[in-house]
């Protein structure tokens, strides 16, 4: 039943937000602001669920150079800033705030500094946005990061998270979603979704199932160790099914053999040695075959001495910022007793993405491959926008219509 009071709020929000979000976008009730924006890939995957992006904020000069070469009204709304030193005022009404916030801290890279670490404290200035907005701030929020996330800091850090968001008035659902169910890059993630009041009371009644694809051990774990805290599980229908093989050399730029990106004999038959021998005889066996075979490699510390590993199937590894040897993925083109090696690509990066082709790469490669391996994967955030946050906002445009002419009707 819902009360007088809570009509009130809801009038609130329908009149401030919806006619802040008509003047920002006229037609457009899915609003977003994107926190930590990057490229833009969050955006892409929103709007092709019907969002539209009103604001967007990073602190990355260079990110922001390759955002406004695809998106030319990159400078009505993208404010190059630090979170932190972000004014309020500055940030419009939205029906959505999404964060994906630095991971870095949450990381065996950032030697698990956690959510006060130097990088990934920016969530705090989210956090402070929304309780600046109070009554306002977004019904829904879209957290995303990696799956350190639930155990860094023995589980405190994904702890404290929710938590700041409870204080805020929102109940969290957690699910997992692997970038291999769109692409050939094997990339899971943890998505949080964050429901404020009125819609909270409007869905109670639609929580229920969950398939199992979308959790793991892990975040059953931190779910079940943080009881006290305001969950919700959302009826997520099952996502698509992981990606088998095939796919990976669709991605794979075409490139001749007489093209300098290819290394040399000598830098291949250096990593052929880099290999341990169950590595080795993998890429020699595919080197037998009558066409071109595709994997990926990593360069790793391994007992005091550099590896080169290669992945069993042809699905890339996950994609990361261009950022020391170990963070840079290698492909292996073997076949007609013949192997070659070489970087891979910033349009394969973006491919391994989603990211179309018409997305320009004006500027040099590892600008592009640290903006596209710190980024997320379009095609999951489309499919969370149609399957999780569409279906979200159907039912608060339903139940604020009705209820509202219903008040109206008795007053």
């Amino acid at each position: 039943m819902t009360t007088s009071g809570d009509l009130a709020l809801i009038d609130t929000w329908k009149t401030k937000r919806l006619s802040a979000a008509e003047e920002a976008a006229p037609g457009v009730f899915r609003t977003v602001a994107e926190y930590f924006a990057g490229v833009g890939l969050v955006r892409l995957g929103l709007e092709r669920a019907g969002w539209k992006v009103i604001f967007a904020n990073d602190f990355s000069p260079q990110k922001f150079e390759m955002y406004q070469d695809y998106y030319p009204d990159a400078s009505d709304h993208y404010l190059i800033e630090d979170i932190l030193n972000l004014n309020t005022n500055d940030v419009p009404l939205t029906l959505l705030a999404t964060s994906s916030f630095p991971c870095i801290d949450l990381s065996l890279a950032g030697n698990l500094n956690g959510i006060h670490g130097e990088h990934s404290s920016a969530f705090w200035g989210f956090i402070h946005i929304l309780k600046d907005q109070a009554s306002l701030s977004p019904i829904l929020v879209l957290v995303e990061n990696v799956p350190g996330w639930l155990s860094s800091n023995q589980g405190d850090d994904f702890r404290l998270t929710v938590k700041a968001l409870n204080d805020l008035g929102y109940a969290c659902d957690a699910f997992v979603l692997d970038a291999r169910r769109f692409t050939p890059q094997s990339r899971l993630r943890v998505f949080l979704v964050g429901v404020k009041q009125p819609l909270l009371k409007m869905i109670r009644d639609l929580i229920d199932h969950r398939s199992p694809s979308l959790t793991t051990k892990r975040l059953q774990s931190a779910v079940d160790q943080n009881f006290d805290l305001n969950w919700l599980k959302l009826p997520i229908p099952e996502p698509p099914p992981l990606i088998k093989s095939g796919l990976l050399e669709q991605i794979i730029e075409s490139i001749p053999a007489s093209d300098q990106r290819w290394w040399s004999h000598e830098k291949v038959d250096h990593h052929l040695d880099m290999m341990v021998p169950s590595h080795r005889a993998r890429v020699e066996e595919l080197s037998k075959g009558r066409s071109w075979a595709y994997r990926t490699f990593y360069r790793r510390m391994r007992d005091g001495q550099q590896r080169a590993e290669v992945r069993q199937d042809d699905t890339a590894g996950c994609l990361r910022t261009a950022v020391g040897g170990s963070s840079r993925q290698f492909l292996i083109a073997a076949g007609f007793e013949q192997v070659r090696l070489r970087n891979m690509t910033s349009r394969e990066y973006a491919r391994l993405q989603g990211v179309p082709d018409d997305y320009p790469i004006n500027v040099e490669e590892n600008q592009a491959l640290t903006g596209f391996g710190d980024a997320v994967c379009v095609p999951a955030i489309t499919w969370i926008a149609r399957n999780v946050l569409n279906p979200l906002v159907d039912v608060l445009i339903a139940n604020v219509c009705q209820e509202t002419d219903n008040y109206q009707a008795n007053q």
